[in-house]
């Protein structure tokens, strides 16, 4: 490598598999691996997401090849045979996916002849070849969908106009990802639609096989998703919209809501019920603590997802100064780095925050540390409790990684989980 990053947050595409195999009810991953694997990628996303991790199976549970020096030199097919038989045998899920590793991905072990043997027999084992030196976490999460809509989700199934399939929010490179499909699940369903969260609810791979009989695809990320949400359109008949960040408080979970139902052309005064309902019950709280909280100058440090939602809150809901901005996940393209910018900045009462893109904790503690303005709120992840305790400024734990509290469906996210984020804030002081 040409460089070292200090503190990456996250880890390789087989991590971001892992994440997501590991939230779906009863399905398996398997690794045709070397040792050392399965712990680790569980480590690097699970292990850092509020001390949450999957259920079924997760780190050394995981079965796994694991590869050693003779499967390096004469291939380790016959041994991935037994490792899947055996997983299997011992493990009653409802399907069953093989990742590789790094060093299957070097040596070239054919997958896919070794899970044909099991899927012509009738057993659910689905391949996916992935190498983890081929990218990040967040590139995990593309390269399952794209492996579900090219070999799981079925594509006769009857269309329901109330249905809609969520996506954008990763588990557990998310730690409020629980709370917050709960709580994207709960507006929509006011507004009398259906939601695949595919996360929660229990929802498996039999929601995943019919998830092509929804309406609309909702992709909640700013940049994130853009080939799966396209190949799905083509392939399977959803369209989709990008809702562009995470929407926390009244005004864009309004804007978010309103979007979706412009979508799918919802009845508009069901749609206005819902928002009038849910808006007084947000402002009745916050009218009854006006005044307790001090005004802040605030930096976030986050993912884009999260980044944009803390920032738009707390300067158009709650007029407070955002000064510095940092979006800590790799991101490369210019059009994805623009759109971030753009929610950002386009603030209804604020002077626009500088916004910076770094992944290397030394240059994010620098940023912080060198920043000419005044900064007496930062919001950020483990990795930035340092940085704030030197400069003695009032830091809330809410961004990935996150190892010093326990999550489970707590949320930042919408109507209501703008309450939890204000209270947060209080508490803090």
């Amino acid at each position: 490598m040409s460089n070292v990053m200090e503190n990456p947050k996250g880890g390789c595409v087989l991590a971001g598999i892992n994440s997501v195999l590991g939230a779906i009810d009863r399905v398996c991953p398997i690794y045709h691996s070397g040792p050392g694997c399965c712990m680790q990628t569980s480590a690097s996303d699970q292990g850092q997401s509020g001390h949450k991790s999957s259920c079924f199976v997760s780190s050394v549970s995981i079965p796994s090849s694991n590869m050693l020096e003779k499967e390096v030199v004469f291939g380790g097919t016959n041994k991935l045979r037994t490792t899947i038989q055996g997983a299997i045998d011992i493990i009653d899920a409802d399907a069953y996916f093989v990742l590789t590793g790094c060093t299957a991905g070097i040596i070239g072990d054919d997958i896919v002849s070794v899970t044909n043997e099991f899927s012509e027999k009738g057993i659910p084992v689905y391949p996916i070849e992935t190498p983890g030196f081929a990218g990040d976490s967040n590139l995990g999460y593309e390269t399952v969908w794209n492996t579900f809509i090219d070999q799981v989700i079925e594509t006769d199934v009857p269309k329901d106009d109330k249905l809609v399939n969520i996506f954008g929010i990763i588990p557990y490179h998310d730690p409020f990802w629980s709370g917050a499909l709960e709580e994207i699940d709960r507006i929509l369903s006011q507004l009398g639609l259906k939601v695949n969260t595919f996360f929660t609810k229990g929802q498996g791979i039999d929601t995943i096989r019919k998830c092509s009989g929804a309406a609309l695809n909702i992709v909640i990320s700013p940049w994130l998703f853009t080939g799966p949400a396209k190949k799905f359109e083509k392939k399977l008949g959803v369209p989709f919209i990008r809702i562009p960040g995470m929407f926390v408080g009244a005004t864009d979970t309004t804007r978010f809501v309103r979007d979706v139902a412009s979508a799918l052309d919802l009845d508009n005064d069901l749609v206005e019920k819902v928002i009038a309902r849910e808006e007084k019950y947000v402002y009745n709280y916050l009218e009854q603590a006006i005044g307790v909280l001090s005004w802040k100058r605030f930096a976030v440090v986050s993912d884009a997802n999260n980044a944009i939602g803390f920032t738009r809150y707390l300067a158009n809901d709650y007029s407070f100064t955002p000064v510095l901005v940092i979006i800590s996940e790799p991101i490369f393209r210019q059009e994805d780095k623009d759109r971030i910018i753009k929610e950002i900045q386009d603030l209804e009462y604020a002077r626009p925050p500088k916004v910076l893109f770094l992944t290397d904790q030394y240059e994010i503690n620098k940023a912080i540390r060198e920043e000419e303005q005044e900064i007496t709120l930062l919001i950020g992840s483990s990795n930035d409790r340092e940085i704030a305790l030197e400069k003695d400024i009032q830091f809330i734990l809410g961004s990935f990684p996150m190892s010093e509290r326990l999550i489970f469906n707590r949320t930042y996210t919408g109507y209501r989980g703008s309450l939890t984020f204000t209270e947060d804030i209080y508490d803090n002081n």
